[in-house]
């Protein structure tokens, strides 16, 4: 419950401010003395203060700095009359929130009031978020527990010198995972490079990762040092390593498991000291059935698995993240984002995963012009989700039987005709229910239902 103090020498004043405001559920403080007021401050630590700017005692502005020194954040309303509304500006220069005239009414001043609260709150909000942000894993943003989980095992795995196998849907953050394993390792000082193992057709990716020789192939007219090399003593990121092409995967885990290669064109074999961490956004043993990767270069790159989940099975860190790309996309000022826009944030399903998320704040932050993101800065079909959800509601319909009903069983078999709709996939059941994934393989174990 926010605590709400009233300093003002006006007996009759701090009555009608304590009643009308205790009948907004505030919890109210009054006191007629400018220093017993500040005591209070010290004391209770109030959420907000209402502060005459005219007392016998102490003026309201010497009154408003030392509150200040008190509770630098505390929020202040000063009270004033007509005549001295230049001293109330004077007074938002000073740390006041905001000022109100006498005479005024008191639907005004709750809603002044209701406002300056939620600033506040947003202020500590924000933070927060940003002191969430600076933690040890500043490259992995999150305080899920999946994704701690994630990081626990990251610390584990950074200084050991075996292969790892990052995979996850595409925007899921498998290089910045990579990076952070990199920065944890004794490599940092390094070099960390990455390559996407989709982007380069067979010919390129092999010179690519290896290097050639002058005149190994038209157009080859110097010596080119492969990633390979380049990586010594540091880090390689093969990313998409599923998309190589077969002849290219052979080469790759003959490297892998001599810790030599020759370059294109080349007879000289070179020994190289790399640590080798591996991405894809494929089911690598998918992959292998179809005959698309090979099993020995699996098992080969499989030592140390990671695996990302989707932004949808960790929404609990959509405001982290949000509030990371706020710091990226609008850096000189505390941009804020309403309530609605957050909520409409957390609902959304991101098949596009964190790069997504990263896109959409980035056009919100052009859209607001340095204002407060509403749910209207928003993408339309994040905007949709309101009018889906009063839908859903509206179409929702209960009988309840006179004898009462279990929820229990009532629960059992919405998870049953969700599994059953989504055809058995846990994570389209999951988004059916409107709960994570996790929540469901809970809630399914708990009723034992079989998966």
């Amino acid at each position: 419950m926010n605590k709400i103090l009233i300093i003002d020498d006006e007996e009759h004043m701090c009555w009608a401010l304590e009643k009308g405001l205790r009948q907004e559920g505030y919890h109210v403080l009054t006191t007629t003395r400018a220093r017993e007021g500040l005591e209070l401050i010290r004391k209770e630590t109030p959420s907000l203060v209402i502060l005459d700017l005219k007392m016998p005692e102490l003026d309201g502005l010497e009154v408003l700095l030392r509150a200040k020194d008190l509770l630098p954040k505390l929020p202040v309303i000063m009270i004033t009359a007509h005549g001295t509304i230049d001293t109330a500006i004077e007074a938002m220069k000073l740390g006041a929130t905001d000022y109100i005239t006498k005479p005024f009414d008191l639907d005004e001043l709750k809603l002044v009031v209701k406002q300056a609260l939620m600033v506040s709150q947003l202020q500590e909000e924000v933070s927060f978020l940003r002191s969430e942000l600076n933690k040890k894993y500043g490259q992995i943003i999150g305080n899920s527990q999946v994704i701690q989980d994630v990081c626990a095992l990251i610390e584990k795995v950074a200084d050991s010198n075996a292969t790892v196998l990052i995979t996850g849907e595409s925007g899921t953050g498998k290089e910045v995972t990579a990076l952070s394993i990199h920065q944890l390792s004794s490599r940092r000082d390094k070099p960390f490079v990455p390559i996407n193992c989709a982007a380069l057709p067979e010919s390129l990716l092999e010179s690519e990762l290896f290097g050639h020789e002058k005149g190994a192939f038209t157009g080859a007219v110097a010596r080119k040092l492969g990633r390979f090399e380049l990586a010594n003593q540091g880090t390689l990121f093969l990313d998409e390593v599923t998309e190589m092409p077969l002849s290219m995967q052979v080469k790759l885990l003959r490297v892998l498991q001599e810790k030599q290669f020759e370059r294109v064109g080349g007879t000289e074999s070179i020994k190289v000291d790399v640590r080798v961490i591996a991405a894809t956004n494929r089911d690598p043993v998918e992959c292998i059935r179809k005959g698309t990767f090979r099993e020995d270069l699996y098992y080969r790159l499989n030592v140390l698995p990671i695996h990302l989940p989707p932004l949808r099975e960790r929404s609990e860190d959509i405001p982290l993240l949000v509030m990371h790309f706020l710091q990226k996309f609008n850096p000189s000022q505390e941009q804020l984002i309403s309530p609605e826009a957050m909520t409409l944030l957390k609902a959304y399903q991101w098949p596009g995963n964190i790069r997504e998320l990263q896109n959409v704040i980035e056009r919100a932050v052009i859209l607001s012009q340095g204002q407060e993101i509403k749910p209207r800065h928003l993408p339309k079909e994040i905007q949709k989700l309101d009018s889906d959800k009063g839908k859903a509601a509206q179409g929702l319909i209960i009988n309840f039987p006179d004898d009462g009903i279990s929820f229990e069983e009532v629960e059992k078999e919405l998870i049953i005709k969700a599994l059953a709709k989504s055809n058995g996939n846990q994570t389209r059941a999951a988004q059916l229910l409107g709960i994570t994934r996790s929540a469901l393989l809970y809630r399914a174990q708990k009723y034992q239902i079989k998966l």
